[in-house]
């Protein structure tokens, strides 16, 4: 209703104004040849203004039908346009959903129509590369390296397929030039950081961890950890060979990773070799407060180079106390006290925990007990066959391989920070049994010989 009464309203004053323009006073004189018009003021205006719309009118159709060939060639070209794109389109949909053939057909179909897409060049390498067409995926990266657009989406794919034929070596030289035409990239970071890890290239791992960026929090905690692996991997190396920078890396890697037991036992090494016992004692002192490390705790014991046995035990207790159920300090205290002759002590430390589930060392450390205090070797032999069948106890677990210390990287997989202290999932390792055919048969079981141990590791060169 309102649209109506407004197009009444422009109407009335059209018709109004042409009236008022033809009524209007005088007249103009319009001569043609012999003829002489004189048609009213009013009315020559509205014949200008007539002519004037018409003229528009003629050249806007003159032009559409001028033009109209450009234009249809403009509507073809449009029309391939977006078939190229549709084609395209479709193609990376096929790809995700696993049909590589026709991901590759759909991405030469939109070669065709979109000229030098590289989007559609990179979609039938990957098709090619997914369907096993190493040579053919190799040759559209190279092409699609000139192009600084695609030149690391090209190196990614190459990377991809060097992996995929297992040359290590090649994929290496991939990511290390990804790395130059973008220095946050992901994917090559981390492949050029394996591989320092791998090699033990522990000092520029560590320069290379610093220099990359961090936003989130959690990506800067992730980048602190990672740092405090590789001081500790450094301090360890350094150890034998240059023990004041080897404290300098383990203090800086209890910076990034507090009370981190294998950066406090490499620290807390240099202390008792300098003669600092009070600082070594009061490091080792908080990371078993706060991690229960086992090793924490010998160290501790064996602070003092040249105690004795009862003296190592009787400082033990000072840092253990009463251990209760604390597997760790349990096994700690008897194997100190052990040491010592003290059997009734290491017994009774042993006692809460080997009345249920028993791991394999408290078995072990009960068939000393047994022999060492009683002289039973039958109770002996039944915990050394107990401990056959025993829960594991916690080490250090990396990609299946157990070890009695800590280490930077896998030795299978070379991952950066992959051993865990934990119980494995697998026996560690089997106990050797030896027997003696002519005192007794065959399938009793001997007590094993405890090998000595050093009081602390010396890191491996």
């Amino acid at each position: 209703m309102t649209r109506l009464v407004i197009w009444l309203a422009i109407s009335l004053g059209l018709a109004l104004g042409a009236a008022w323009l033809i009524a209007l006073p005088g007249t103009v004189a319009i001569d043609i040849g012999r003829y002489r018009l004189e048609p009213g003021l009013g009315t020559a205006i509205f014949a200008v203004i007539v002519v004037i719309f018409v003229s528009i009118l003629v050249w806007a159709l003159l032009r559409r039908v001028i033009e109209a060939p450009a234009r249809l060639a403009r509507h073809t070209e449009a029309r391939k346009k977006q078939a190229g794109v549709d084609a395209l389109s479709d193609g990376y949909i096929a790809l995700e959903a696993g049909e590589f053939s026709r991901a590759r057909h759909l991405a030469r179909e939109a070669q065709a129509r979109l000229a030098d897409s590289t989007a559609a060049q990179l979609l039938e390498a990957r098709a090619d590369l997914a369907l096993g067409d190493f040579a053919a995926a190799r040759e559209h990266y190279r092409a699609l390296i000139a192009n600084p657009k695609t030149a690391i989406a090209a190196l990614a794919g190459l990377y991809e397929q060097a992996k995929t034929q297992d040359r290590s070596r090649a994929a290496l030289t991939f990511a290390r030039k990804a790395l130059t035409l973008a220095p946050t990239l992901d994917w090559a970071s981390q492949a050029v950081f394996e591989d320092l890890a791998a090699r033990g290239a522990w000092s520029e791992a560590l320069k290379m961890t610093a220099s990359l960026p961090a936003r989130t929090r959690g990506q800067k905690s992730a980048k602190r950890h990672r740092q405090g692996v590789l001081e500790t991997a450094l301090a360890i190396s350094l150890e034998s060979t240059e023990p004041n920078a080897a404290l300098e890396h383990a203090n800086a890697a209890l910076k990034s990773i507090p009370d981190f037991p294998p950066a406090a036992l490499v620290a807390a090494r240099i202390h008792i070799n300098r003669d600092e016992t009070r600082k070594a004692m009061s490091l080792l002192k908080r990371v078993w407060t706060a991690t229960g490390h086992p090793d924490a705790a010998t160290l501790y014991a064996h602070v003092k180079p040249g105690a004795s046995a009862l003296e190592r035990l009787k400082r033990l207790q000072g840092l253990i106390g009463d251990p209760g159920t604390s597997p760790a300090a349990a096994i700690v205290l008897a194997r100190t006290a052990i040491d010592a002759y003290e059997w009734s002590l290491a017994r009774n430390a042993l006692a809460p925990l080997v009345a249920n589930a028993p791991t394999r060392m408290m078995c072990l450390l009960m068939a000393e007990i047994e022999e060492g205090q009683l002289g039973d070797q039958g109770k002996a032999r039944t915990w050394v066959s107990r401990a056959l069948s025993a829960p594991a106890d916690p080490t250090w677990v990396a990609d299946g391989v157990t070890s009695d210390e800590w280490a930077p990287a896998s030795p299978v997989t070379g991952r950066l920070d992959a051993f865990e202290w934990k119980i494995p999932v697998t026996a560690a390792s089997p106990i050797l049994i030896e027997a003696d055919d002519s005192a007794r048969p065959p399938d009793m079981l001997e007590l094993p010989q405890e090998k000595e141990k050093r009081p602390y590791h010396q890191p491996a060169n």
